[in-house]
């Protein structure tokens, strides 16, 4: 048997009484959690909830999330994990693209989930009536609104089960939804083999072990938090301090306190923290960054401040997600995602469908390995499309050089075409990214009548810093060709961000 529920098996076995999660004041060592999820899959049988039913889960930051989500794996229920931003509208098409029965939601959001599930609010799909489980922030309320389940009370009420349900390596653990920032998202069906293949590479990267402390600011629902922070960590025993809402200031009072040795973030989250007057990060001894291209010059400055090594890193929802990282016994470049992580292939495909060989060679980028999705859920046709003889196609840019480390140039779809000559937003974002008074840039393709699209930056300024789109567009004259040099500049405050903190090009777009 296959089953994603073993890894808190073998730590609640080997660790029992240390600290798996940490949540404010409150601690949780692993026989406890253990026993929670479960009582869970107990409480998931008492609902009539039959193996392989869906369990989406709308949920923070907060131990209750570990409790269902390994409680479902436990039941052997697939679990569905939902960002706890999206409207009522969003969640009523996902639940019920998802065929979920059960959805497990902190109290905040219990009025969109009640409004997606129990009513319909205007636009709404048509999400049918289902089993609603809240969980409270204040674990000693056992009410319950009308119609509703008391998480705590259910679980308080249950029995333990003693065994996992039985699940073989291709059954469906999770199905993780994509960002849909660049269309409508799809459910990306991750097996137990899938996820417990995946949740080994941190290891292998960087030696986790028992005696790790993760800081958790990335969502749990969103695949790196999940696997590389969540699962990979809790797999040797680690602990997890839960931050439900990242901050960099707060995210600092942690790593002091708890004495954190493993973060992982995106880049606005590193940026964040380089804009601090005071950060003591000297407990950690790694980072890695994921979601989104790190910029050069981020990296550089996070290393060079706070001494550590930062590794990049590479994947997508639809494998699990890590395909690549960097790793410090090999060469290690600006901008690189790195190598294959084992039992992963990565290579290049050209426009004609051949395989790139020569090093410095745009194609984009395919994956093939223990961790690629079986299919899109109720989507043969999008599965056929991204899975052809075997490999995933992600829809990035890349090139490899001549080490075997590969590069990520662009996504296809966010590619310029001004005046018949390809402009790759990340190749200017980076050269912006080196302006002095840039904290943050993203570069985005707006309609021209002459040129067919012109090239557009938007950027944030550093704290303290001045300075005009004009100063910006003529300082980048003599690093850009003229065809990939923005004529537009536009300085905002805050660029708009998923929950994630990856950078929403959509909105930029339409914004344009």
């Amino acid at each position: 048997m296959t089953n994603l529920s073993s890894i808190l098996t073998a730590s609640a076995a080997n660790h029992p009484t240390k600290t798996a999660l940490v949540a404010g004041d409150t601690e949780v060592d692993y026989a406890t959690l253990d026993l929670f999820a479960r009582m869970f899959a107990g409480a998931l049988g008492d609902l009539g909830v039959a193996p392989g039913e869906h369990v989406a889960l709308v949920l923070p930051n907060v131990p209750q999330f570990t409790v269902a989500y390994f409680g479902c794996h436990y039941a052997g229920n697939p679990v569905v994990p939902l960002n706890v931003l999206l409207t009522a509208e969003e969640l009523a098409c996902h639940l019920d693209d998802a065929q979920a029965t059960v959805v497990v939601t902190w109290d905040l959001f219990l009025p969109a989930v009640e409004a997606a599930t129990l009513g319909r609010p205007p636009g709404a799909a048509a999400a049918g009536n289902r089993t609603i489980i809240v969980a409270k922030a204040d674990i000693n309320d056992l009410s319950a609104p009308e119609g509703t389940h008391n998480l705590t009370a259910l679980v308080a009420g249950a029995t333990p089960i003693d065994h996992a349900h039985p699940t073989t390596p291709e059954d469906t653990a999770v199905i993780l939804y994509t960002s849909g920032t660049t269309g409508r998202a799809k459910g990306a069906e991750l097996t137990h083999a899938n996820l417990l293949a995946n949740a080994k590479v941190p290891h292998q990267l960087v030696g986790l072990g028992a005696e790790t402390v993760a800081l958790v600011a990335l969502p749990l629902f969103h695949a790196f938090g999940m696997t590389v922070m969540h699962n990979a960590v809790l797999a040797v025993g680690g602990t997890l301090v839960l931050q439900p809402r990242f901050t960099a200031s707060e995210a600092v009072a942690l790593i002091e306190r708890h004495r954190v040795t493993f973060f992982g973030g995106v880049p606005t989250m590193y940026v964040a923290l380089l804009q601090l007057k005071a950060a003591d990060l000297t407990t950690v001894k790694w980072c890695v960054s994921g979601g989104a291209p790190m910029p050069a010059e981020v990296m550089a400055g996070v290393e060079e401040r706070f001494g550590v090594t930062l590794l990049e890193g590479y994947g997508l929802s639809e494998t699990s997600p890590v395909v690549s990282f960097t790793v410090p016994e090999l060469p290690r470049t600006a901008g690189s995602i790195g190598y294959a992580v084992p039992g992963v292939e990565l290579a290049l495909v050209d426009d004609a469908g051949r395989f790139v060989t020569t090093p410095d060679t745009r194609g984009e980028i395919a994956v093939r390995g223990n961790n690629v999705m079986k299919g899109y859920w109720r989507n043969p046709g999008a599965t056929a499309t991204a899975i052809v003889d075997g490999w995933f196609r992600t829809g990035d840019i890349g090139t490899f050089d001549v080490h075997g480390a590969y590069r990520i140039v662009d996504r296809k779809k966010d590619l310029i075409i001004r005046g018949g000559y390809n402009v790759y937003p990340r190749e200017v974002e980076e050269v912006l990214h080196r302006h002095p008074a840039v904290a943050q840039a993203a570069v985005v393709g707006v309609p021209h009548a002459r040129y067919g699209e012109d090239v557009k930056a938007v950027v944030t300024l550093k704290p303290g810093a001045a300075a005009t789109p004009d100063d910006i567009i003529t300082w980048a004259e003599p690093h850009l060709a003229a065809y990939k040099r923005p004529r537009i500049v536009e300085i905002r405050d805050a660029l708009p961000v998923g929950p994630t903190g990856k950078v929403l090009k959509a909105a930029l777009r339409t914004a344009a």
